[in-house]
């Protein structure tokens, strides 16, 4: 089966490396075209970014590839899909005019994310919500991946939601980092250094958890940079509906199956639960399902809140590229993608 040519728009920065090194090997997908700023189109590829992602770089017919700007008409013909690892800044204009000329835009930035017309997706959680997609005019879309803290934290919930509605819940989260790109923060903000976050991170993770699960609940976060490179971890304290035991809500995390269809990048067990004391860590549980899965651990009884435990993910493959590459995966599945 040939696979379908996709652009990636912000193919320079460190998301769009990992969105590069993920489609090399995809058995649906390949890349199309590689769109970046003006600065860097008409550059080879391998000139206008510095590779920075562990393991081996990509063969050298991907550094040879021309960067082309990133507008609808710059794009080879026969694309119409973009995954876009643009800055939100950039995104709020550069993505709806992708729309405007027909193409499925699966997003990974925060522009859109809480535009009531646009789904904020995590497949295997609310794969439904991509009739939303019809809300949209012409044949073009824009479909969004939710923050790299409010995947987990909306993948952990979810089964817990389903079964005692969530009535509130604090979040802490300690994030890598890689989720400042490179080069990111100065070593000077991060080494030997806890950092609370500058941005609005906590806005992020309290509104778009409940756009995923569909639900309206008082939510408080703080989130701060640490020195690990990959792997966001949070403390998580909820209050269910009905006040269920520690044993129903490990049974409930155990238990949960994937809503979407099968697709490649979802692992099984999607969530990992781990009752060992010291567990979850960013080191050894951020690549559980060729980081694409969610570690839970620590799952214990809350005097405040009821429920309190600690969730992980890998922040640039579940909480950003394979993300949006997952997503990507659902419209395919669903036949949802424009024609070329």
């Amino acid at each position: 089966m040939s696979r379908i040519p996709v652009a990636i728009l912000g193919a320079t920065g460190m998301v769009g490396q990992r969105l590069v090194q993920l489609l090399l090997n995809h058995p649906w997908f390949e890349i199309g075209a590689l769109c970046a700023s003006e600065r860097s189109a008409g550059k080879r590829y391998g000139d206008a970014c510095t590779w920075r992602l562990e393991g081996d770089e990509p063969p050298a017919w991907v550094f040879d590839l021309p960067v082309v700007s990133t507008a609808p008409e710059a794009v080879p013909d026969g694309i119409r899909v973009a995954l876009s690892a643009l800055p939100g800044s950039t995104a709020k204009t550069a993505e709806p005019a992708f729309r405007a000329a027909g193409y499925g835009v699966v997003s990974n930035a925060s522009s859109f994310r809480m535009d009531p017309d646009v789904p904020l997706i995590i497949p295997e959680v609310n794969p439904s919500d991509l009739s939303w997609l019809d809300r949209q005019p012409g044949t073009g879309f824009i479909l969004t991946n939710p923050n790299c803290c409010a995947v987990p934290l909306g993948i952990a919930l979810a089964p817990l939601h389903e079964k005692w509605p969530v009535e509130a819940v604090c979040i802490s989260s300690w994030q890598a980092v890689s989720g400042a790109g490179y080069p990111g923060e100065s070593a000077w903000d991060i080494v030997g250094n806890v950092h609370p976050h500058p941005g609005d991170e906590e806005e992020k993770l309290t509104e778009e958890p409940q756009k995923i699960l569909g639900a309206s609940f008082p939510s408080s976060a703080r989130c701060v940079r640490v020195g690990v490179a990959d792997g966001h971890l949070m403390s998580v304290q909820a209050r269910l509906a009905g006040d269920p035991s520690v044993e129903e809500v490990l049974e409930a995390l155990r238990g949960f199956t994937s809503r979407a269809p099968e697709l490649p990048s979802s692992p099984t067990p999607l969530i990992h639960v781990d009752t060992r004391r010291d567990r979850p860590q960013p080191r050894l549980d951020a690549m559980r399902g060729n980081g694409m899965a969610v570690s839970v651990g620590r799952v214990e009884a809350c005097p405040v809140m009821g429920i309190k435990f600690y969730c992980l993910a890998h922040n640039t493959f579940r909480g950003a590229a394979g993300a949006a590459i997952l997503n990507l995966e659902l419209l395919h599945a669903t036949g949802r993608l424009p024609a070329a």
